[in-house]
């Protein structure tokens, strides 16, 4: 997998997979939230990147990635709220 956005390819852990599948989250999902996606950095490498979904009733979709030599998707969540 690789993201235009990033200029990066896509690694996705073993924890991450299996939220997706927990959560309904599909890989096609989880590109377009990673292309799309509203982005809140914690710092220089670490950040959130979150998008809401039609049809879903889960509020939002957010993935916590970091930015190294690959993306690394080490979670993904639903029912996500940036909190303020």
């Amino acid at each position: 997998m690789h993201s235009q956005r990033f200029e990066r390819r896509v690694t996705v852990t073993r924890h991450a997979q299996e939220r997706m599948k927990q959560r309904g989250i599909s890989e096609v999902d989880l590109i377009e939230l990673l292309e799309g996606g509203d982005l809140r950095y914690k710092d220089e490498i670490r950040l959130w990147v979150a998008k809401h979904f039609e049809g879903r009733s889960d509020n939002l979709i957010c993935a916590a990635v970091i930015l190294e030599k690959h993306l690394v998707v080490k979670t993904v969540m639903h029912h996500f709220d940036w909190g303020g």
